[in-house]
């Protein structure tokens, strides 16, 4: 989405916050409604995927300062800006506005007025001193620079056509926003994707290592420049699905693996399932707790900087159901650890 649709747009609405949130407020209701709308839990949901694009245009802008700022100030353009009135009955101040807020004026020390028969001689004059010359002016005849980048005037009188030309600076294009959605293989491994944005359709490479929420910035790849000035960037905001076994850390893989009760208790050597479809041995020491996080070094993501590693969580499985001959053997087992009670310390630590 371009920057020229933020006036149509009010992503604070979108996300439901009010529009002096802190970053935290604005990320903390960004993923309550990307987890609510994200493609997995909506499937073959269209409205739900439209509000998904929406959230995550929303927060693409919200979140960053810069174009925050932005998005801000053409909201309050649209919103109610500057009158460039011609004056008369009823008709507001016009340009007297905008030269009273430059110039710290309450409207009565800059005055340019288009009401009646025309500016006086003496109107132009007050513009033109602030601009860098005039006839008469303290800056002498010829033509001078103003302090705004406005070119300067002619020694011999002023043209009101020829008042405010400019010599143009050099800007660079807006910026263009759009999204990518990726597969969990294809955000570990990197890929080509195409993507569509401001009407245009390309290929673009994404890295390996991204993340769900991440934005790319894609130099030049932006609104043409002005006046010889640089295109814009395209700034892409990734959405990554889940998978049902891996998460992504930075450069690491996540991953629980259940053990049994003997395993955790007694310790046991157990095979472990790679994203690339082989398989590694973990060694469980005898008395492992869930929760406890094994790694295996090199088994991550592989990025032009680094290669992750894949983090175990160890969870033991308690089964739901017992045979009778379990039950007594749980039993036979808890009266051989005798009066062993594991929420001692707990105790112990909550009275201090």
């Amino acid at each position: 989405m371009a920057s020229q649709d933020w006036m149509s747009k009010d992503f604070y609405a979108v996300l439901g916050v009010a529009k002096d949130a802190d970053a935290a407020t604005i990320k903390k209701a960004y993923r309550t409604l990307a987890k609510k709308y994200h493609p997995d839990r909506n499937p073959d949901d269209a409205a739900a995927a439209e509000k998904f694009k929406e959230i995550g245009e929303a927060y693409a802008v919200l979140s960053d300062e810069k174009d925050r700022q932005q998005y801000d100030a053409i909201r309050a353009m649209a919103g109610g800006g500057p009158r460039f009135t011609s004056g008369g009955a009823g008709g507001g101040a016009g340009f007297e506005d905008i030269f009273s807020s430059m110039f710290g004026g309450g409207g009565g020390n800059v005055r340019f007025s288009t009401s009646g028969g025309g500016a006086s001689q003496a109107d132009y004059e007050d513009i033109l001193r602030m601009f860098g010359g005039a006839q008469g002016g303290a800056f002498g005849g010829g033509r001078s620079r103003g302090p705004f980048g406005f070119g300067g005037f002619p020694s011999d009188g002023v043209d009101p056509s020829r008042a405010f030309q400019s010599q143009p600076e050099p800007a660079k294009g807006p910026d263009v926003l759009t999204n990518a959605t990726l597969s969990f293989r294809q955000a570990v491994a990197g890929d080509e994707v195409e993507l569509r944005a401001d009407g245009k359709t390309m290929r673009v490479r994404i890295p390996a290592g991204v993340h769900h929420g991440q934005k790319i910035r894609l130099r030049g790849k932006g609104r043409p420049g002005m006046n010889g000035g640089p295109n814009g960037d395209m700034v892409v905001t990734v959405s990554v699905e889940s998978h049902p076994v891996y998460s992504i850390d930075g450069a690491n893989l996540r991953m629980d693996l259940p053990v049994t009760l003997k395993e955790a208790a007694l310790g046991a050597t157990v095979e472990v399932p790679l994203l690339d479809g082989g398989s590694s041995k973990v060694k469980i020491k005898g008395g492992t707790q869930s929760g406890t996080v094994l790694r295996l070094r090199g088994k991550g993501i592989k990025t032009a900087k680094t290669t992750g590693d894949l983090l175990v969580t160890v969870e033991v499985a308690v089964p739901r159901k017992l045979s009778k001959d379990a039950k007594a053997a749980l039993e036979s087992f808890d009266a051989a650890m005798g009066d062993t009670d594991p929420r001692q310390t707990l105790r112990e630590e909550a009275g201090k």
